[in-house]
């Protein structure tokens, strides 16, 4: 059927703690080849980085989430910024890319609040084009914006994790190159069929964001579901599976700059 890649992760949360070899092997047995693991904040990278050094399938990422900036969050302080900055610098040639790292207006309404998520995903995009390092961005209620930000700072590797955007947004970053990952919520989420639908397939891969955008609401997501989202993008094709599984993995590899 072809290797997978899972494009976004959180193998690392707690929620794994008790399991997390086993969500590993269920994984590889349902086809998964590598699996991206994305940090949140300094501690999270540690993880990350621990992690990685482990596993020689995992792909790290570094970064800072955008929902550290949320109004009802203790305000992520400057040092921990310049910290997790630092740490991209020191450990780039280790890492796969630079995320989770974007705009959430959802959780972030407070303009000075925003205003602070904005310039750190701006230091953070310009650190990645420094380094040649691939984004993992995640863009909640801000997809036009997000999109405007990559695009004025000359962002050229990119994935869009789990866009809950317009279609017609995402349009502009496939023409830029950027790849969008569609979670197993596609299988609930009217928005993501028209996404799959209006995107071409050089622009979409697969991720679960585990253990969230299962499936099921509520429900702990994990990498083994990875074989949810290809099927429902191969319905929505009308290609067949093992194609959507190539060329997502291509997709991946290309955005992430993974030899083949």
């Amino acid at each position: 059927m072809g290797a997978m890649i899972d494009s976004h992760t959180h193998l690392t949360d707690a929620a794994f703690a008790e399991d997390r070899d086993a969500v590993m092997e269920r994984a590889w047995s349902a086809g998964v080849s590598q699996i991206a693991i994305v940090g949140q904040d300094l501690a999270e990278n540690q993880a990350v980085l621990a992690a990685a050094s482990r596993h020689s399938a995992l792909l790290p990422f570094l970064g800072l989430h955008p929902d550290r900036f949320a109004d009802r969050a203790p305000m992520i302080e400057e040092a921990e910024q310049a910290a997790i900055l630092a740490m991209i610098r020191q450990r780039g040639a280790e890492i796969t890319g630079i995320g989770e790292v974007g705009l959430d207006y959802w959780v972030c309404r407070d303009e000075q609040r925003r205003q602070r998520q904005r310039e750190a995903f701006k230091a953070l995009v310009r650190l990645a084009c420094e380094l040649n390092l691939p984004l993992n961005v995640h863009s909640r209620s801000a997809g036009r914006h997000t999109l405007d930000l990559l695009l004025e700072q000359g962002a050229r590797r990119v994935l869009m994790h789990a866009f809950d955007g317009k279609a017609s947004h995402a349009l502009r970053g496939a023409e830029a190159g950027y790849v969008f990952s569609v979670p197993p919520s596609i299988v609930r989420s009217q928005q993501k069929r028209k996404l799959v639908r209006a995107l071409p397939m050089e622009a979409l891969a697969l991720e679960t964001d585990s253990p969230v955008l299962g499936p099921q609401a509520g429900v702990r997501n994990e990498p083994a579901n990875l074989t949810i989202c290809a099927g429902a993008i191969a319905e929505i094709k009308g290609v067949a599976e093992p194609v959507v599984r190539q060329m997502a993995a291509e997709n991946s590899r290309r955005a992430f700059g993974l030899s083949g």
